[in-house]
């Protein structure tokens, strides 16, 4: 039915109409002024046809808005809509209005998304380019996270489609193939970047976008041309994925006390040891692994950069908690020969340039934390308003309401902070001087995102805890907490890494 099925649509459909279609062989429903043929679908449901049934041949836009995720809408559409009643139309997908930008939800979009709200930090350029992040999301993204969280694993294509969508590309320099908006690309850019990416969460975001920004810039940072000319245009591009491979079963946030070593032989290292929650590690072609070259320490850790084929190296897929589609990986390196030209920087100097890239890895997972809670806040207002409990509106609850406004309290006051950070980012102020800020605002970031993934899943209740549906993106947010609040730096290492800073 749904394969071959050409509808004409129609334009000047009534509500009269729609009334005369009330029965399981001839069952039409109206949402948000599109008029739908159940009649196929009745016994497809979910939900059971039942549920249909109760709003034949009425609208049902409120019953339906309290039952589903907006995503219904787009999926079914095509398969199911035959006309709109009347001269009606529907909202546009960002749901805009003449002043505001995104969901016209208060604090579910950052406040200079409100057109009326100044900022001195944005101008016309962050504007486009925002636009061009969020087209992509809506198109290539929002309709399959769902199906690619539950197969644990996205399509290594997205690369290159996002690349061409001058997304990917973005960040990079023009050299390698990279794609800066016009007029270049600042640390606010990069804020809006992440931003946009993560409105709808799921480990492809991390697969896809974080791994090349972690694993990538040491290599731009320090390594040789001969590495960059290898690896950069082939990775910026899509056509090839990179990973970072730091953390081990011995040591995490403890980098310096890694265990894998790399021994000298002629013209080559030898590398033995393991990596373990290394993310996109099932598909990456380059792997920017530390190794230790030296002695004991910090002093004694170098980079190099290991391909996939090189005989010894196995990868094993890790099934994660948050994070599904993000292919992570414990990887083992048994005998791996790899070629002294592949050495990224000088030996027993790689602690550095793994220390320096903490930041911007933090910087990115603050921005996600915050657009994350800020999704939490927009799908508790959005079911809040339609469900109902003892005859009245969720949201007409001051229980509720307050709530709603202890989580834009937090999140507002991190989006401060951020672009603060941000700001001294765009300054080039030392890294080294911000590294305690950027530790502290991470701890604060994933405290905020804990607290909104469960006051959201408290305001949502039951559905909140099922995949798929209404509350899937709640229930996907707080599956994915743990692993914001562990990766790149736990909150009690972080903690103290800005005392030691603060030389308390």
């Amino acid at each position: 039915f749904f394969l071959f099925r050409v509808t004409i649509m129609r334009n000047d459909i009534t509500v009269e109409e729609v009334a005369k279609h009330n029965t399981e062989n001839d069952c039409w429903i109206i949402i948000d002024g599109g008029v739908y043929d159940m009649t196929k679908f009745l016994f497809e449901h979910p939900g059971g046809r039942r549920v249909l049934m109760k709003k034949a041949g009425q609208d049902a836009t409120k019953e339906f808005h309290s039952l589903h995720a907006p995503e219904v809408l787009v999926k079914y559409n095509p398969l199911l809509q035959i006309g709109t009643i009347g001269s009606s139309s529907k909202s546009n997908n960002n749901g805009n209005s003449q002043n505001v930008y995104g969901t016209p939800i208060a604090y579910a979009e950052p406040y200079w998304y409100n057109n009326e709200m100044k900022s001195p930090y944005y101008n016309q350029s962050h504007r486009e380019f925002r636009e061009v992040v969020r087209s992509f999301i809506e198109t290539e993204v929002s309709p399959n996270i769902d199906t690619w969280e539950q197969n644990m694993d996205y399509p290594r294509e997205l690369h290159e489609i996002a690349y061409k969508a001058g997304v990917f590309g973005a960040c990079w320099p023009k050299k390698y193939g990279g794609t800066p908006p016009k007029g270049g690309f600042d640390m606010f850019h990069d804020l809006i970047f992440w931003d946009e990416l993560a409105r709808c969460g799921g480990g492809w975001l991390a697969a896809c976008f974080l791994t090349i920004n972690i694993a990538l810039p040491p290599i731009l940072a320090v390594g040789s041309d001969y590495l960059k000319e290898k690896v950069a245009p082939a990775t910026i591009s899509g056509k090839k994925i990179i990973s970072l491979c730091i953390t081990e079963p011995y040591a995490g946030s403890d980098v310096a006390n890694i265990k894998t070593t790399a021994r000298k032989e002629g013209n080559f290292y030898i590398v033995n040891g393991e990596k373990k929650f290394i993310t996109s590690g099932m598909k990456a072609d380059f792997f920017t692994v530390a190794v230790r070259t030296g002695g004991e320490g910090m002093g004694g850790i170098s980079l190099l950069l290991l391909e996939k084929g090189m005989p010894g190296i196995t990868c094993r897929k890790m099934p994660t908690q948050g994070w599904a589609s993000s292919n992570t990986a414990y990887i083992t390196f048994d005998d791996v020969k790899v070629p002294k030209e592949n050495l990224i920087g000088q030996e027993n100097q790689g602690f550095l340039a793994i220390m320096l890239n903490f930041n911007h890895e933090r910087f990115a997972g603050i921005v996600m934390g915050i657009r994350g809670a800020r999704m939490c806040i927009e799908e508790s207002v959005k079911y809040a308003r339609v469900r109902k409990t003892f005859n009245k509106r969720l949201i007409d609850h001051q229980v509720i309401r307050h709530k709603i406004a202890e989580m834009a309290r937090r999140v507002e006051s991190s989006q401060a902070w951020l672009e603060q950070a941000a700001y001294q980012m765009n300054n080039n102020v030392d890294p080294r001087i911000i590294g305690g800020t950027m530790a502290l605002l991470k701890v604060q970031t994933t405290t905020v995102l804990e607290y909104c993934a469960r006051e959201a899943s408290q305001i949502l209740g039951g559905v909140s805890c099922i995949r798929g549906g209404i509350g899937a993106k709640v229930e996907r947010i707080y599956r994915d907490v743990r692993i914001a609040a562990i990766g790149g730096g736990s909150e009690e290492v972080l903690r103290d890494l800005a005392m030691r800073q603060a030389k308390l």
